[in-house]
C-alpha cells in the first residue's frame, strides 16, 4: 500500500518506550508495521463476496488528536485503510456530528449540547462542511495512487432517529414520518459523500461502515425521551430492517454495521443486506447467531484490540480462533471473513498507545493468515 503522508513522528522508538513491537519476525520496520521484505498479504483472496483481502486489519474510526494527516498515516499503513474521526477538535468532528453534517435538505443546528433540526444551517453545522472540506483534502493526499478497499463511517439511521432532536422537541424516534425523512436525507447524503470519495480516489472501493451504538436500544424500547421520565416505544424489527435495507440499495456500496452495544441483532442485520457486522467480541452472548451468520460467509470485523490499554497480538489472533473453534467452523474461512479491529474508544487513549492498537492487529491479521 502507498500513501503520500509520511508517518507521524510520534511514531518514533523514542516516544513510545512502553510499546515495543512483539514477537519481532525481521519482516518489520522500526514502527512496527511490515517493511519492504515482508511477505505480501495484500492481494490474499478473500471469502467471496467480501470487500477486503484475507488477513485484515482496520479501525473503527475514531483517533486521538486533531491533526488528520497524522490519522491518515496511520490509517493507510493497515491492510484495510480508512478515513479516520477525530472527535477531539470540537463539535461536529465525533460520530454524530460529523454524519449531521451529510444529511442532505435537512439542516440542523448544535442547542444545549443537542443536535436539532432547524430551518436554517447553525454555526456548528457549518465548521462541520468545513472540517469534511479538510479532511477530503487531507484524504486526497494521503490516498495518492492507492488501489484498494477503503472504509468510511457515518452514524447509522437508527442511532441518528435516536439522538437528533425535532425543532419542537423530542427525539426524531417519536415521529414515523420523520425517522422516514431522515433515513432518506441520510441515504442520499451517504450517496454523494461515497461520490465525493472515490472522485478524489479513484482507485478505492469503498466500503461503508454504518455505527449503530443505539441499534438494541431502539428495538428494546430503551431510549429515554427528553424529560428522562420516560421511553420511547419500541421500534419493530420489521421497520427497523426496512429502514436499513432502504440506506443499504440506496448508497450503492457494500455495508457493514457497527455496534458496540451487547445484544447486537446480528441477523436483522444480516437481513437488511450488510456484508458483515462489527462488534465488540467480549459483549458477545449467545454466539449462536453470529456462527449461523458465518457459516454462510457472513464478514465480521472482530474488536478484540483494548482500546485503552497495551494491546496483544498473540491475544487477539487467540481470541478470535477460539471462537471460531467453538463455533465449529472451517478453519481455512476464518482470514478471509474475519478483520481484526480494536474495540471502541481508541479516541480516548494516547496517540502512542492508539498506534500501537493498531499495529497489534495488523500483526494479528498476519498470524490468523500464516496459521
Amino acid at each position: 500500500m502507498t500513501s503520500a503522508t509520511p508517518r507521524p513522528t510520534h511514531w518514533s522508538a523514542d516516544a513510545r518506550p512502553d510499546h515495543k513491537t512483539e514477537d519481532r519476525d525481521g519482516y518489520r520496520d522500526a514502527h512496527g508495521f511490515p517493511g519492504p521484505d515482508a511477505p505480501d498479504t495484500s492481494g490474499a483472496p478473500a471469502a467471496a463476496g467480501l470487500p477486503w483481502a484475507a488477513g485484515s486489519a482496520t479501525g473503527i474510526g475514531s483517533h486521538p488528536g486533531t491533526a488528520m494527516a497524522d490519522a491518515l498515516g496511520v490509517a493507510f499503513e493497515l491492510p484495510l485503510p480508512y478515513l479516520p474521526e477525530l472527535p477531539a477538535r470540537g463539535p461536529g468532528a465525533d460520530m454524530l456530528g460529523r454524519t449531521m453534517g451529510l444529511l442532505v435538505d435537512m439542516p440542523v443546528e448544535l442547542y444545549a449540547a443537542r443536535w436539532q433540526l432547524t430551518g436554517r444551517p447553525g454555526k456548528d453545522a457549518r465548521r462541520t462542511a468545513d472540517l469534511w472540506a479538510r479532511d477530503l483534502d487531507a484524504l486526497t493526499v494521503a490516498a495518492d495512487g492507492y488501489a484498494g478497499p477503503l472504509k468510511l463511517q457515518a452514524a447509522g439511521p437508527w442511532t441518528l432517529a435516536a439522538s437528533l432532536q425535532l425543532p419542537v422537541g423530542g427525539a426524531v424516534l417519536r415521529d414515523r414520518g420523520a425517522v422516514r425523512d431522515l433515513v432518506d436525507s441520510l441515504t442520499e447524503g451517504l450517496r454523494q459523500h461515497v461520490a465525493a470519495v472515490s472522485a478524489r480516489v479513484p482507485g478505492a472501493d469503498v466500503l461503508l461502515q454504518l455505527d449503530e451504538p443505539s441499534l438494541p436500544a431502539v428495538l428494546a424500547g430503551h431510549i429515554g425521551t427528553e424529560s428522562g421520565l420516560g421511553v420511547f416505544a419500541a421500534v419493530p424489527r420489521p421497520d427497523a430492517t426496512e429502514a436499513l435495507a432502504r440506506l443499504m440499495a440506496g448508497v450503492g456500496v457494500p455495508v457493514v454495521v457497527h455496534c458496540c452495544a451487547p445484544d447486537v441483532p446480528v441477523g436483522l442485520i444480516r437481513a437488511a443486506g450488510a456484508v458483515g457486522v462489527a462488534l465488540d467480541l467480549s459483549l458477545l452472548g449467545d454466539i449462536d447467531p453470529m456462527g449461523e451468520a458465518l457459516d454462510d460467509g457472513f464478514g465480521l470485523l472482530a474488536g478484540v484490540a483494548p482500546a485503552l490499554g497495551r494491546a496483544s497480538a498473540k491475544v487477539a489472533a487467540d481470541r478470535i480462533e477460539d471462537l471460531w473453534n467453538k463455533l465449529g467452523l472451517r478453519p481455512a474461512d476464518l482470514p478471509g471473513q474475519v478483520v481484526v479491529t480494536p474495540v471502541c474508544g481508541l479516541a480516548g487513549s494516547k496517540p502512542e498507545v492508539a498506534d500501537a492498537t493498531l499495529r497489534a492487529c495488523a500483526e494479528a491479521g498476519r498470524r490468523l493468515l500464516e496459521r
